[in-house]
Order: structure tokens, then sequence, then C-alpha cells
């Protein structure tokens, strides 16, 4: 046996020199490998410069020294790479998109909170975007709340100052403008906690809707949270 079960760590053999190297590679994984933080998992270009320790997931059509090697983790060490190959049940944070993710046997998924057999999830997201104010009466974000979801909440911050003749506004849907708060202020820190007293469930794509109280919006910058729940569909 050259190498450990779980986490491929290589092992020193009898009579082997320069045990230390082997010792210091095993150290590395386990350094990278125990709290895994992937920088990405869609660069296919390795970096031509790489800190030891960090990690990234190698996606399809990788190229150069992760040509090859999609599906696994690689670990920046002395200006080259080791490669591991995670298993089922792993679990880290993907930096680039600010999320937990677990290794189902095939990818990495986010936002899961349980899993079965065949890979069909139960997905708690928080999709946080800005949006950009424009004159008018009404304003609807280009981020919609995604098909098959249901929502929990939306909260939002006013990160840039509402102006306009309004003296206040709402946030909700089409058919539903005070949905997620109404009266809310238009200083920036102003915020919304759109609590649902019952989750709500959207079938299809649906836009947030920010409207204007007692005159009409100028401009302003609002950063919001969709607090959702996705459920997968079992693998074939």
């Amino acid at each position: 046996m050259s190498e450990t079960v779980q986490l491929g760590l290589p092992l020193v053999q009898a009579a082997q020199a320069q045990k230390h190297v082997t010792v210091n590679e095993a150290l590395l994984r386990l350094d990278a490998l125990a709290q895994v933080t992937i920088l990405s998992r869609t660069v296919t270009l390795p970096p031509l410069t790489a800190t030891d320790g960090q990690v990234w997931s190698v996606p399809q059509g990788a190229v150069n020294a992760w040509e090859g090697r999609a599906g696994q983790l690689a670990i920046a060490t002395g200006g080259g790479w080791v490669f591991a190959t995670p298993r089922r049940g792993w679990q880290g944070f993907i930096l680039d998109e600010h999320q937990s993710a677990l290794f189902d046997g095939q990818s990495w998924r986010t936002g899961v909170v349980a899993m079965s057999e065949n890979r069909a999830g139960s997905f708690f997201r928080i999709t946080e975007f800005d949006h950009e104010i424009a004159a008018g009466q009404s304003s609807t974000p280009a981020v919609t709340i995604p098909a098959a979801s249901m929502v929990f909440a939306v909260t939002a911050r006013v990160v840039e100052p509402i102006t306009g003749s309004l003296t206040t506004w709402q946030l909700g849907n089409p058919g539903a403008p005070d949905r997620f708060g109404a009266g809310l202020g238009t200083a920036a820190g102003s915020w919304a906690r759109g609590l649902l007293s019952a989750p709500m469930s959207f079938y299809e794509p649906t836009p947030l809707l920010l409207s204007a109280s007692g005159g009409s919006f100028a401009g302003g910058r609002v950063r919001f949270a969709l607090h959702l729940h996705e459920v997968g569909i079992p693998a074939a």
C-alpha cells in the first residue's frame, strides 16, 4: 500500500531514502483537503503563479498541466501540481461562487441539505445581486426568482441612496407589489426583511418588482438576496 485510502496521502515505505519528501507531500495534501476551499471549478488554464496549497477543481476542457485531469482537484505545490480525486460525500467551499458544496460522486453540488442514493437533492440557496434603479414609477431587476423554487424570503439593503420624488418604496413581484415589504426607506443602509409567513412556490421565472410610493424613482442601488429552496430529480 503506497497511499492512504480516503485522501490518497503518500505513505513512507520501508528503508525509503529522503523520507521528508514523502512526509511533506502528505502534509501538503492534508492541509489542502482537510478544509477544502476550491478557488474555482470553471478555470481551464492552470494559473502561471499559485500559492502552495491553493486548490482548483479541474473542469472538462482543461489544458496544459491539467489536461486529462477533469474532475480532480489540482493542488499547487512548489511551482507545480499534485492531484487528488474527490470521493462521494466530500464537502468543501467554492470561493468564487461563495457557496458550500458536496461532491455527489460525479460533480460538486452547492447548497445541498440532503441527497439520495441516485443524486436527487434538496438544495437551499441564497442568490445575491445588486440592482441599479432607473428613473420611473417602478423598477425590475434582471435577476429573477428561478422556476420550480420555493421562496422563504427576499431581503434587501439600500447601498446607494434611492433618489427621486418618492417618499417610500415597496418590494414584491407582479400581481403582489408589496409581498416582501412596504413603506421601505430610501437612505443608504435602509433594509427590507421580506420573510413570508409561509413558503411560496414559483413555477416559472418570476421578476422582483420595486414600486415607488408618493412619487417616482430617479436612481439608486439596492442589494438583494433571494432565500429559496430547490429540489433535484433522481439520476437515470
